[in-house]
């Protein structure tokens, strides 16, 4: 049996309520995937859980869906942020996704000191995560929050979010992380790797534990899913 098309909806989902289309949702749905008027999809709004959904109205650029019932409850990811530097557009894109599949609730794009890529565009990995969720199953969809500085991110930094602080300088040295229980965030460097100055602040901060993953350098996107593995792991999510 072929698998259920999903769809992110911004309207929450109740039994019997209408849900109308957009134009890129209904191209997806009756050109894309040749679906019509009396077929079911599977929808989530990130908050309300899994719905099953009627097509009662299908055209070229929009379209309804009539809400049947919830097949799935609301999951929730931990409270886990996933701050890296952006690097080359398809690999912060993958970075983006994959974070999106693996859990995070909050994903941060920080300029660094050595920080290739300065410019971002939030809305288009803000659909690469929903995208995500769309694929893997998930009901939630992690925020992408605007580019920031490292800097003063750490200025502000939360005093009760303990920050998992993936240091290539580490590499081959097995430092160890703590137990993961409450809010906590991944830090990915970029390609550079972290300046001086901002290691030293990083090495200050109580919050902060420096961890290597593995015995060689990651790329920064792979950096990203082995961190986000060794948190998940570490907290017994995947056990």
């Amino acid at each position: 049996m072929p698998s259920k098309i999903r769809l992110y909806v911004d309207h929450a989902p109740g039994e019997g309520q209408t849900v109308p289309l957009d134009a890129a949702q209904a191209h997806y749905i009756f050109g894309v995937m040749r679906k019509g008027v009396g077929e079911i999809v599977e929808i989530f709004d990130g908050r309300s859980g899994a719905w099953d959904a009627e097509v009662i109205e299908a055209r070229k650029k929009a379209g309804v869906l009539r809400v049947a019932s919830q097949v799935a409850p609301q999951r929730d990811p931990p409270d886990l942020w996933l701050v890296f530097a952006p690097i080359k557009r398809t690999r912060t894109d993958f970075i983006v996704e994959k974070a999106a599949e693996m859990g995070a609730r909050r994903i941060v794009p920080v300029q660094t000191d050595f920080t290739n890529s300065e410019r971002v565009r939030r809305d288009r990995l803000q659909a690469h995560a929903i995208e995500a969720a769309e694929q893997c199953g998930g009901t939630f969809v992690p925020e992408v929050a605007d580019i920031a500085r490292l800097d003063r991110m750490l200025d502000d930094w939360p005093a009760n979010r303990r920050l998992m602080f993936c240091d290539e300088g580490l590499a081959g040295q097995g430092a160890s992380l703590p137990e993961v229980k409450g809010p906590w965030a991944i830090l990915i460097g970029p390609e550079g790797g972290f300046s001086e100055s901002e290691r030293s602040r990083l090495a200050a901060m109580e919050a902060a534990h420096p961890v290597a993953l593995g015995p060689r350098i990651l790329r920064a996107d792979t950096a990203a899913v082995a961190a986000l593995t060794l948190w998940q792991m570490r907290l017994g999510d995947w056990s």
